[in-house]
This record gives C-alpha cells, structure tokens and sequence, in this order.
C-alpha cells in the first residue's frame, strides 16, 4: 500500500485559493448552518484504508459511505457505517427490504450527489434536492461523537460533530435517515 500525502497542517475555515465549486459549496452551507468544523488537506483517497492517516491526524473514525442500488436502478441508497466494520450485503437487504443490493453506478452518484467515486459522502445529499437518495445510517454511528467525511471530494477530509450532522445538516437538506443495525458478520 503506498502512503498518500497529508498536508498535517489542521484547518478551521475553508480554503483559500481555487478550488471545486461544490467542495466551496459544501464550506459555504457548513457555514451558513453555523456546523464547525475540522479540515485537513491531502492527496486523493481511493480507499477506506487510505484514510488511515487521516484519521489518526483528526483523532477519529473515518465513516465508511457505500452509494447502493437497487437491481432495477430505481432505488438509491447512502449507506453510512463505521470504516472497519464489513458491509454484508444481505444483513443490510433484509433491513430495508430491498434484494439484490449493489454498488449503483458513478453515473447515478454524479447526478443526484454531484459527487465522483472515491468522494462519495453525506454532504452530497445537499445535492439531492429531488431527494432521489434514501440515507441509511448504522446505529453504531451514533456512538461517535464525531465523524469524519468528505467534502464532495476526496483530496480533503473533515471533523464534524455527528450531532450537528443529524440536528443541522439533515434537517436543511430534507433527509431523514432510517436507522440500521449491521454487525459485519
């Protein structure tokens, strides 16, 4: 596994200089919504395993974001989880009633997320606004006190307390979770 870059330098504010407009858009609305937050640079990210030095560097979990389908293609799912626990597709089937559960593809997480594989994350629901993507989130996220995602893309990662996530962020976009129980067994 080769180590990415991480620029160790631990931000408050958003960045100055050019960057993506929806990466600026995620700071604008984190801002208007009065969520702080903990930011840190780094080269891109292609994996859960990636992160790990990231984590260590923000002092918490890197949450695990899985963009699923179903296999007719007519239901979305974001599905947030604690990064080193398994996602096991069937657990999670039977919860929400949906067989045959896939990773949709980029195609569908670009136009209803804005957001590109490897930078998948809850701040794209902020894109959603036709609400095309149901969020799903394990009940052991909620044990954390913070999370850390990205901001719709995946050369900068964030801290932000979990509550804030589901008492500011949610309500703003108009998503409410359904809460699931996975065991990664």
């Amino acid at each position: 596994m080769s180590k990415i870059y991480i620029d160790s330098t631990i931000y408050t504010t958003k960045p100055a200089g050019s960057r993506l407009p929806k990466e600026m858009a995620v700071y604008n609305l984190l801002e208007k919504l009065d969520i702080p937050y903990i930011r840190i640079d780094h080269d891109a990210t292609a994996s859960i395993e990636d992160c790990y030095d990231v984590e260590k560097l923000l002092g918490i979990a890197i949450c695990k974001n899985l963009f699923l389908c179903n296999s007719r293609k007519t239901d979305f799912y974001l599905l947030m989880m604690p990064g080193n626990k398994k996602f096991k597709t069937k657990e999670l089937s039977s919860q929400i009633q949906s067989s045959r559960l896939s990773f949709a593809p980029a195609v569908y997480m670009e136009r209803y997320l804005d957001i590109t594989p490897g930078s998948v994350s809850v701040m794209g629901l902020m894109n959603d606004t036709e609400h095309k993507v149901k969020l799903l989130i394990d009940e052991d996220i909620l044990n954390e006190e913070y999370l850390g995602c990205h901001p719709c893309i995946n050369t900068s990662s964030l801290k932000i307390m979990t509550k804030y996530i589901i008492d500011r962020f949610l309500p703003y976009t108009g998503h409410s979770p359904k809460y699931v129980k996975l065991t990664g067994k």
